[in-house]
């Protein structure tokens, strides 16, 4: 049975929307009540957790980004200085 369901797996579409996904957009995703569907008290906190670990993860990104940009502009700098240095010896 397991075969038979994975065989029927669609390819997963692209998305229209290429913006970066928001945490507000997790918390905020509203899903369709199906008859026979999910809890949707545990979606929601499933989606709290998500959005936390997404905020968790960007805010982390955005600090790695700018010890990089810190980081090339102190070698730079430092290269400035040496070939300063080397040239007029």
């Amino acid at each position: 049975m397991i075969r038979r369901l994975a065989s029927r797996r669609e390819e997963p579409r692209p998305t229209r929307d290429t913006t970066q996904l928001r945490p507000w957009q997790i918390r905020d995703r509203c899903f369709s009540v199906r008859r026979r569907g999910l809890d949707p008290v545990e979606i929601r906190a499933f989606l709290h957790r998500v959005a936390d670990e997404l905020a968790t993860a960007q805010t982390a990104l955005v600090a790695v980004q700018e010890e990089n940009v810190r980081i090339k502009n102190a070698l730079r700098t430092w290269q400035s200085a040496q070939s300063a240095s080397h040239r007029y010896r």
